[in-house]
């Protein structure tokens, strides 16, 4: 088939994944609205016009994002969908540290982040451990099975453009992109802020609340802190039988003896020692 009979050819009507945006721009949030403005600087022209209506009528079948990739099956003319790749650099576990300890040392980023936002600074976090969070033109690299010798192809675009949507719903599928999960990076940040939390100088008034240690006290925690009262009867002055007075017969006889009345010289004896 030559050239001219393949940018003839319509594309086949499949129902993928499809755009939420029916017209104007694709992308509702600052992140994804500025993945699309990186790729407009690419020069990729009206490749990307093709592609946003690609993305529009579900041309794109599949898109998974991977550490440094993206993978689609894109629906074109031909019978079989083509195959998409979109490649970009991941940060190494070096780099990864510089821009974890810049986010665990900013309260209000670290904040956002915990509770499942992209702040809108945290592409300077980014820049300032010489980085950039989104791809650069050296640094993205795309791929199609798609006989379009130009690279990227339409087919890349319309992946681009679901890819952006991606990033509405999940922002952190941007830096799985780069090479760290949500997982990942809010485990070891909550390991650093755990790291720095120790690190940090006590307060010897937190030290001084009155309490000893309980190899201190093992010597006294048999002894009472106050002086016990001596015999009962002797306080209250009651007879030494007492208690048993007040128990009465206990229907209990040895001997053809109440057991009250047997037990009641050994109260005596006790109670005058």
């Amino acid at each position: 088939m030559s050239w001219n009979s393949y940018s003839a050819a319509r594309r086949r009507t499949v129902n993928g994944i499809k755009a939420k945006s029916t017209r104007g721009v694709i992308g509702e949030s600052w992140w994804s609205q500025r993945f699309i403005a990186v790729l407009e600087s690419f020069g990729m022209g009206t490749r990307l016009t093709r592609g946003r209506s690609y993305a529009r009528s579900g041309q794109v079948l599949e898109l998974a994002v991977r550490s440094g990739e993206v993978v689609a099956r894109v629906q074109g003319s031909r019978a079989h969908p083509y195959s998409v790749v979109l490649e970009v650099d991941i940060f190494p576990a070096t780099q990864w540290a510089k821009v974890e300890q810049v986010l665990v040392e900013d309260s209000v980023l670290l904040a956002d982040l915990l509770a499942g936002r992209m702040p809108e600074e945290i592409e300077s976090v980014f820049s300032y451990c010489g980085l950039t969070l989104f791809p650069t033109m050296r640094e993205f690299d795309t791929d199609c099975s798609c006989p379009d010798w130009t690279n990227p192809c339409k087919h890349v675009a319309a992946a681009c453009y679901i890819l952006a949507e991606r990033f509405d719903e999940d922002p952190f599928q941007l830096l799985a992109w780069r090479g760290r999960t949500k997982t990942e990076l809010l485990r070891r940040i909550e390991t650093l802020r755990d790291e720095v939390a120790w690190a940090l100088p006590r307060d010897p008034a937190e030290d001084e609340s009155g309490d000893l240690p309980l190899a201190d006290l093992t010597e006294d925690f048999w002894r009472s802190p106050a002086p016990l009262p001596g015999p009962l009867h002797k306080v209250a002055g009651l007879p030494e039988t007492n208690l048993l007075d007040q128990l009465g017969e206990m229907g209990v006889e040895l001997g053809g003896q109440d057991l009250a009345e047997l037990l009641r010289p050994a109260y005596i004896t006790l109670a005058r020692r």
